[in-house]
Protein backbone atom coordinates (compact mmCIF):
# COMPACT_ATOMS: atom_id res chain seq x y z
CA UNK A 1 0.00 0.00 0.00
CA UNK A 2 3.39 2.58 0.53
CA UNK A 3 4.37 2.20 -2.96
CA UNK A 4 0.83 2.88 -4.33
CA UNK A 5 0.10 6.40 -2.34
CA UNK A 6 3.84 6.99 -3.34
CA UNK A 7 2.83 6.61 -6.87
CA UNK A 8 -0.17 8.53 -6.26
CA UNK A 9 1.49 11.52 -5.42
CA UNK A 10 3.67 11.50 -8.64
CA UNK A 11 0.91 12.72 -10.92
CA UNK A 12 0.56 16.24 -8.32
CA UNK A 13 4.06 17.28 -9.45
CA UNK A 14 3.28 16.99 -13.40
CA UNK A 15 -0.36 19.06 -12.82
CA UNK A 16 1.70 21.82 -11.48
CA UNK A 17 4.10 21.27 -14.69
CA UNK A 18 1.18 20.92 -17.24
CA UNK A 19 0.69 23.95 -16.51
CA UNK A 20 2.68 25.90 -18.15
CA UNK A 21 2.35 23.24 -21.56
CA UNK A 22 0.31 25.89 -22.96
CA UNK A 23 -2.81 24.45 -25.02
CA UNK A 24 -1.82 20.64 -24.44
CA UNK A 25 -2.07 21.55 -20.90
CA UNK A 26 -5.50 20.18 -20.49
CA UNK A 27 -4.90 16.96 -21.84
CA UNK A 28 -1.63 16.05 -19.46
CA UNK A 29 -3.67 16.96 -16.50
CA UNK A 30 -6.60 14.38 -17.86
CA UNK A 31 -4.12 12.00 -18.39
CA UNK A 32 -1.88 12.44 -15.05
CA UNK A 33 -4.86 12.59 -12.99
CA UNK A 34 -6.24 9.36 -14.01
CA UNK A 35 -3.15 7.98 -14.13
CA UNK A 36 -2.61 9.06 -10.67
CA UNK A 37 -5.86 7.83 -9.13
CA UNK A 38 -5.21 4.37 -10.57
CA UNK A 39 -1.76 4.03 -8.94
CA UNK A 40 -3.87 3.86 -5.91
CA UNK A 41 -6.83 1.93 -6.79
CA UNK A 42 -7.22 -1.97 -7.51
CA UNK A 43 -7.66 -1.17 -11.12
CA UNK A 44 -5.00 -1.18 -13.20
CA UNK A 45 -4.14 2.37 -15.69
CA UNK A 46 -4.92 0.81 -18.26
CA UNK A 47 -8.09 -0.07 -17.03
CA UNK A 48 -8.58 3.33 -15.74
CA UNK A 49 -7.56 5.30 -18.92
CA UNK A 50 -10.39 2.81 -20.65
CA UNK A 51 -13.04 3.87 -18.30
CA UNK A 52 -12.46 7.71 -18.34
CA UNK A 53 -13.29 7.14 -22.12
CA UNK A 54 -15.92 5.31 -21.37
CA UNK A 55 -17.43 7.55 -18.87
CA UNK A 56 -16.89 10.81 -21.87
CA UNK A 57 -18.11 8.62 -24.56
CA UNK A 58 -21.48 7.95 -22.61
CA UNK A 59 -22.02 11.45 -21.19
CA UNK A 60 -21.36 12.45 -24.90
CA UNK A 61 -24.22 10.22 -25.77
CA UNK A 62 -26.97 11.32 -22.99
CA UNK A 63 -26.12 15.47 -24.44
CA UNK A 64 -26.22 14.46 -27.77
CA UNK A 65 -29.69 12.67 -26.78
CA UNK A 66 -31.29 15.79 -24.62
CA UNK A 67 -29.73 17.78 -22.25
CA UNK A 68 -32.37 16.70 -19.51
CA UNK A 69 -30.99 13.06 -19.97
CA UNK A 70 -27.34 14.39 -19.68
CA UNK A 71 -28.19 16.41 -16.14
CA UNK A 72 -30.20 13.62 -14.23
CA UNK A 73 -28.31 10.83 -15.24
CA UNK A 74 -24.98 9.74 -12.83
CA UNK A 75 -22.36 8.08 -14.61
CA UNK A 76 -19.75 5.53 -13.03
CA UNK A 77 -16.91 3.08 -14.34
CA UNK A 78 -15.20 0.82 -13.02
CA UNK A 79 -13.58 -1.88 -15.35
CA UNK A 80 -15.98 -1.57 -18.00
CA UNK A 81 -18.96 -2.21 -15.99
CA UNK A 82 -21.01 1.01 -15.97
CA UNK A 83 -23.49 2.34 -13.28
CA UNK A 84 -26.37 4.82 -14.34
CA UNK A 85 -27.84 6.12 -11.21
CA UNK A 86 -30.09 9.43 -10.57
CA UNK A 87 -33.84 10.32 -11.59
CA UNK A 88 -36.13 10.73 -14.67
CA UNK A 89 -39.26 11.49 -15.82
CA UNK A 90 -40.58 9.14 -17.98
CA UNK A 91 -39.55 4.94 -18.42
CA UNK A 92 -38.38 5.69 -21.83
CA UNK A 93 -35.43 7.87 -20.79
CA UNK A 94 -34.18 5.02 -18.23
CA UNK A 95 -34.17 2.21 -20.93
CA UNK A 96 -32.52 5.30 -23.38
CA UNK A 97 -30.06 6.08 -21.51
CA UNK A 98 -29.16 2.22 -20.80
CA UNK A 99 -29.51 1.92 -24.52
CA UNK A 100 -26.52 4.89 -25.25
CA UNK A 101 -24.14 3.17 -22.52
CA UNK A 102 -24.16 -0.17 -24.21
CA UNK A 103 -23.68 1.26 -27.40
CA UNK A 104 -20.15 2.29 -25.94
CA UNK A 105 -17.21 -0.01 -27.42
CA UNK A 106 -15.44 -1.30 -24.14
CA UNK A 107 -18.60 -1.58 -21.76
CA UNK A 108 -18.75 -5.09 -20.30
CA UNK A 109 -21.64 -4.50 -18.56
CA UNK A 110 -24.13 -1.55 -17.45
CA UNK A 111 -26.08 -1.89 -13.85
CA UNK A 112 -29.34 0.32 -14.50
CA UNK A 113 -29.92 1.87 -10.97
CA UNK A 114 -32.24 4.86 -12.86
CA UNK A 115 -34.99 5.82 -10.86
CA UNK A 116 -38.52 6.88 -12.93
CA UNK A 117 -39.47 9.50 -10.05
CA UNK A 118 -38.53 13.00 -11.15
CA UNK A 119 -39.76 14.57 -8.01
CA UNK A 120 -37.05 15.61 -6.14
CA UNK A 121 -36.14 19.00 -5.57
CA UNK A 122 -33.01 20.95 -4.47
CA UNK A 123 -33.97 19.81 -0.12
CA UNK A 124 -33.24 16.46 -1.81
CA UNK A 125 -30.45 17.09 -3.52
CA UNK A 126 -28.60 18.34 -0.43
CA UNK A 127 -29.52 15.59 1.84
CA UNK A 128 -28.11 12.96 -0.74
CA UNK A 129 -25.24 15.13 -1.15
CA UNK A 130 -25.22 15.27 3.02
CA UNK A 131 -25.20 11.40 3.00
CA UNK A 132 -22.60 10.84 0.14
CA UNK A 133 -20.45 13.33 2.48
CA UNK A 134 -20.44 11.33 5.41
CA UNK A 135 -20.35 8.51 4.05
CA UNK A 136 -16.78 9.34 2.12
CA UNK A 137 -15.58 11.07 5.69
CA UNK A 138 -16.02 7.55 7.79
CA UNK A 139 -14.55 5.72 4.66
CA UNK A 140 -11.01 7.99 4.71
CA UNK A 141 -10.93 7.46 8.56
CA UNK A 142 -11.11 3.99 8.28
CA UNK A 143 -7.77 2.39 8.40
CA UNK A 144 -9.21 -0.89 7.34
CA UNK A 145 -11.04 0.66 4.02
CA UNK A 146 -9.50 1.96 0.90
CA UNK A 147 -11.55 4.73 0.33
CA UNK A 148 -10.32 5.44 -3.68
CA UNK A 149 -11.85 2.02 -4.73
CA UNK A 150 -15.08 2.94 -4.32
CA UNK A 151 -17.69 5.24 -5.86
CA UNK A 152 -20.28 6.64 -4.09
CA UNK A 153 -23.34 7.84 -5.22
CA UNK A 154 -26.63 8.77 -2.98
CA UNK A 155 -30.38 9.33 -4.99
CA UNK A 156 -33.30 9.49 -2.85
CA UNK A 157 -31.58 8.50 0.19
CA UNK A 158 -30.41 5.21 -1.16
CA UNK A 159 -26.76 4.84 -1.18
CA UNK A 160 -25.10 2.94 -3.90
CA UNK A 161 -21.68 1.70 -4.15
CA UNK A 162 -19.49 1.01 -6.82
CA UNK A 163 -15.77 -0.05 -7.00
CA UNK A 164 -13.47 -3.04 -6.09
CA UNK A 165 -13.29 -4.17 -2.91
CA UNK A 166 -9.73 -5.95 -1.70
CA UNK A 167 -11.40 -8.55 0.57
CA UNK A 168 -15.55 -9.08 1.91
CA UNK A 169 -14.19 -7.24 5.42
CA UNK A 170 -13.27 -4.55 3.61
CA UNK A 171 -16.83 -4.53 1.89
CA UNK A 172 -18.94 -5.61 5.13
CA UNK A 173 -16.75 -2.67 6.91
CA UNK A 174 -18.18 0.04 4.72
CA UNK A 175 -21.81 -1.43 3.76
CA UNK A 176 -22.07 -1.35 7.81
CA UNK A 177 -21.00 2.77 7.96
CA UNK A 178 -23.51 3.28 5.07
CA UNK A 179 -26.34 1.60 6.86
CA UNK A 180 -25.68 3.38 9.74
CA UNK A 181 -25.40 7.17 8.35
CA UNK A 182 -29.01 8.44 9.89
CA UNK A 183 -31.59 9.26 6.69
CA UNK A 184 -30.96 6.48 4.64
CA UNK A 185 -33.26 4.21 3.23
CA UNK A 186 -31.48 1.21 1.51
CA UNK A 187 -28.21 0.24 0.57
CA UNK A 188 -27.13 -1.03 -3.04
CA UNK A 189 -23.82 -2.63 -4.06
CA UNK A 190 -22.56 -2.78 -6.85
CA UNK A 191 -18.97 -3.79 -5.50
CA UNK A 192 -17.14 -6.82 -6.68
CA UNK A 193 -14.49 -8.26 -4.80
CA UNK A 194 -10.45 -7.98 -6.22
CA UNK A 195 -10.78 -11.97 -6.78
CA UNK A 196 -13.94 -11.87 -8.56
CA UNK A 197 -13.38 -14.05 -11.47
CA UNK A 198 -15.60 -11.57 -13.93
CA UNK A 199 -12.55 -9.08 -13.31
CA UNK A 200 -10.55 -11.06 -15.93
CA UNK A 201 -13.29 -11.37 -18.84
Amino acid sequence: MGEKLKLYWIPVALLGMASLAGGCAPVVVGSAATVGVAAAQERTVGDAVDDTTIHAQVSSGLLQKSERLFTKVGIDVVEGRVLLTGNVPQPEDRVEAARIAWNVNGVKEVLNEIEVNDTSGLTDFAKDAWITTQLRAKALTDRDVIDINYSIETVNAVIYLFGIARSQQELNRITTHARNIPGVRRVVSHVVLKTDPRRKS
